[in-house]
């Protein structure tokens, strides 16, 4: 099948191979360097980019795939990596509760359509099991109010145990589960300490638990056995502290915080205000980056970048100079005079627009990073006895966090 000419082993250390030789193309971040390095060995992919539209740029941010395809006009070799992250679409079986269940109460509808879809590929997975195997009590991990093991505890009728760390999300889930007459009991519990869950045998499920909790499910379900998994991973950067560490046999490819951050930093397509907003939030924090710099070099400095502490957005929604207003008491600068405040809100705007086309480059390896991560748990799983396969449960368009990793104990 399209997408899976190649083992999950297999495939993840060719997307190392690739990922490691780009390196310099997807590790500098434009926010942080005026001019990223590969913009000197590769000054024609350099101008392609700074001279691309508006709608071009939108577009190329938001489909990478169409973003590695001009990688490539100008690196053939970048081609490569379409067909490592081209994965297929794995096989839906709606499941299917009880009529009048009323088991989406409370549900928005995207979220409502991911936990559909990702009960479909769940269901289509688990029907050729054999009997025994069917009845197995699912763990519902961060389940939140238990939306998903709801609809799994009503359409497979096995118990459903929904694990989260929210007393009031387990109490809300609870009253819900009552209303539909689903077979579903909730654990309050911190999914990173609890000892006593997962349990060997059981099917654990968890849509979009974030970094390190996905990780914890993975390593602690296969230490014990649960039987089955079907996870959509989330987050990767959560719980990294400096360095991701692989729960596989580590190879080239070293993944810093910031590096698993990239692999999802993919939205959904936003509206006018919300881009518009988002574009100003930018432009207010690299002319507040200008001025520091500025300032910096004028006390004798080098006027290198420095972090800062993150900005409310209200301060971000007002004027530049409201925003300076804010800024500059919080980290310790003088405020600009108005030429110097008029000069650094260009600048902004500027270093937004640059940024922005940069970007593209960077994120046509977005997808190779998010896919490299979650073949890291999915080979973890494949050396402890699963069979595992790793593939796409909706469009992106519903959510970009559309993988999903389904494994069965051998």
């Amino acid at each position: 099948m399209a997408g899976n000419e190649w083992g999950a082993a297999e495939r993840r250390r060719c997307l190392d191979t690739q990922l490691h030789a780009w390196r310099e193309l997807w590790q500098p971040q434009p926010f942080r360097e005026l001019q990223p390095a590969w913009t000197q060995a590769w000054p024609a992919l350099a101008a392609q980019v700074l001279a691309l539209s508006e709608t071009e740029v939108t577009r190329l941010n938001d489909d990478g795939a169409a973003a590695l395809r001009l990688l490539a006009t100008h690196l053939p070799e970048v081609g490569e990596l379409l067909a490592l992250t081209a994965l297929s679409d794995l096989p839906a079986q709606p499941a299917q509760p009880p009529a009048n269940s009323f088991w989406d109460w409370e549900i928005p509808g995207r979220k409502k359509a991911q936990i559909e879809a990702f009960a479909a590929a769940a269901n289509a997975a688990r029907s050729g099991l054999a009997a025994a195997e069917a009845q197995r009590p699912v763990l519902d991990w961060c389940g939140g109010k238990g939306h998903l093991g709801r609809l799994l505890a009503l359409s497979w009728q096995v118990p459903v145990h929904s694990l989260d760390f929210d007393a009031g999300l387990c109490a809300a889930g609870a009253a819900l589960a009552t209303r539909a007459r689903a077979g579903q009991d909730f654990v309050h519990a911190d999914a990173l300490a609890v000892s006593d869950w997962p349990r060997r045998g059981e099917h654990a499920v968890a849509l979009h638990a974030c970094g390190e909790l996905h990780r914890r499910l993975i390593r602690e379900g296969a230490r014990c056995g649960v039987g089955a998994l079907d996870v959509a991973p989330c987050c990767y950067y959560r719980g990294v502290e400096t360095h991701y560490q692989p729960l596989a046999a580590p190879l080239a490819l070293r993944l810093s915080r910031d590096d698993t951050r990239l692999a999802v930093t993919e939205t959904v397509t936003a509206g006018a205000r919300e881009t518009r907003l988002r574009d100003q939030a930018l432009a207010w924090k690299l002319g507040f980056d200008h001025y520091r710099r500025l300032y910096d070099c004028a006390q004798g400095g080098a006027g290198d970048y420095r972090n800062f502490k993150p900005v409310p957005d209200a301060w971000l929604r007002a004027s530049f100079a409201e925003c300076m207003g804010y800024l500059c008491p919080r980290e310790g600068l003088p405020l600009p005079s108005a030429a110097v405040l008029a000069e650094c809100e260009r600048a902004g705007w500027r270093r937004r627009d640059e940024l922005m086309r940069y970007s593209v480059v960077r994120h046509a390896f977005r997808r190779a990073l998010e896919i490299w991560l979650a073949l890291d748990l999915a080979v973890h799983l494949e050396e402890r006895g699963y069979a595992v396969r790793l593939g796409v449960f909706c469009a992106r368009e519903l959510t970009p966090r559309n993988l999903l990793l389904s494994a069965r104990l051998a």
